[in-house]
């Protein structure tokens, strides 16, 4: 086929997109090991159903990725002129607003500790981020990343629709904690009033109440963190809560891809991103739908680290890659 110049047909080179989807998996603190987007094995991934472990956090708004890294002169001779070149420091960041309001779009736009507001005893005293709860159920044999085996009895404590942690006793341990995903960091047990419910207080290992049998709860979707650790308990969560503040800094994999409205995918892969918080990055957006009704959008503001490709030795905070829409030209 060939168009009006007599010259073969050939498909747009520039990517065309309405919106950006977020991406994110956590990085394996103790071994810090990011988790890897291959562009030739996981590119071409439908965007509702992301490869393992990547987790989809919906539609961002005004992605801007920031690059602050300098390129250097080496100067020789009487004059002092160019005799070559070499990369400063790396700095990069990347800024975007969440459109949807979850516990990892806030854990991710907070920073630090992300809470889960446990089901309080009524007589305990009022704390900011949750006071003494209502004792943890333990779980039975047979319990899954979507079933939570209570028993009979037991599992009318909780109804349909109930928000519900899960997840091993604090037993005075420190260093990270949280199932699955580093949630927090003890450095003392007297930090954390050795709260025997503190794991649950912060960890991942959320899900809501979709159903129940005559013994177990079922899930809505998986826990985060996989099925629960031998010993686990389940307790109620009524609410989630960050603070502005925190000596913990969480750190993630992060994945941005264009939709293809026509022309090819663009994807953007940070291997491992914390929270800036040098940049007064904990602050909603107000985006407005109709007087005087306001959208919250969740602004969020990550440094890069450096990552090292193991395919030539160097470092890298950012990768770019491009996936050219059938037909279109190279060049």
């Amino acid at each position: 086929m060939s168009g009006a110049s007599g010259g073969p047909v050939r498909a747009a080179m520039v990517p065309v997109t309405r919106r950006v989807r977020a991406y994110f998996a956590p990085v394996d603190r103790t071994t810090e090991q990011p988790a890897v987007f291959d562009p030739g094995k996981h590119g071409a991934f439908a965007l509702a159903s992301p490869p393992a472990p990547w987790l989809d956090l919906g539609w961002i708004d005004n992605f801007q990725r920031l690059c602050g890294t300098s390129s250097e002169a080496l100067r020789a001779g009487s004059v002092g002129a160019v005799a070559g070149q070499f990369r400063g420091p790396l700095d990069a960041r990347v800024e975007f607003d969440f459109r949807e309001w979850g516990k990892l779009q806030m854990a991710l736009a907070g920073g630090s500790q992300h809470m889960n507001v446990l089901a309080p005893d009524p007589s305990a005293d009022a704390r900011p981020s949750g006071g003494v709860a209502l004792t943890a159920l333990a779980l039975l044999a047979g319990s899954t990343a979507t079933q939570i085996v209570l028993g009979a009895g037991v599992v009318d404590t909780f109804a349909v629709g109930d928000l519900v942690a899960v997840d091993a006793d604090y037993e005075e341990q420190t260093g990270y904690v949280g199932s699955g995903i580093a949630a927090a960091y003890v450095n003392d047990p007297l930090d954390v009033n050795r709260d025997a419910n503190y794991v649950r207080r912060v960890t991942f290992n959320v899900g809501r109440v979709a159903g129940k049998t005559v013994t177990a709860l079922l899930l809505a979707q998986p826990l985060l963190g996989g099925d629960p650790p031998t010993g686990a308990s389940a307790q109620k969560v009524v609410a989630f809560v960050d603070r502005e503040g925190g000596s913990f800094f969480s750190e993630w994999s992060g994945l941005f891809v264009a939709e293809e409205e026509s022309g090819g995918r663009a994807c953007f892969y940070y291997p491992r991103l914390r929270p800036n918080v040098v940049a007064g990055f904990q602050r909603e957006e107000m985006v407005e739908v109709a007087k005087p009704v306001v959208a919250l959008g969740l602004r969020a503001s990550f440094i890069a680290l450096p990552y090292l490709d193991v395919n030539d030795g160097e470092m890298a905070v950012c990768y770019r890659s491009y996936f050219p829409a059938v037909a279109a030209g190279v060049y």
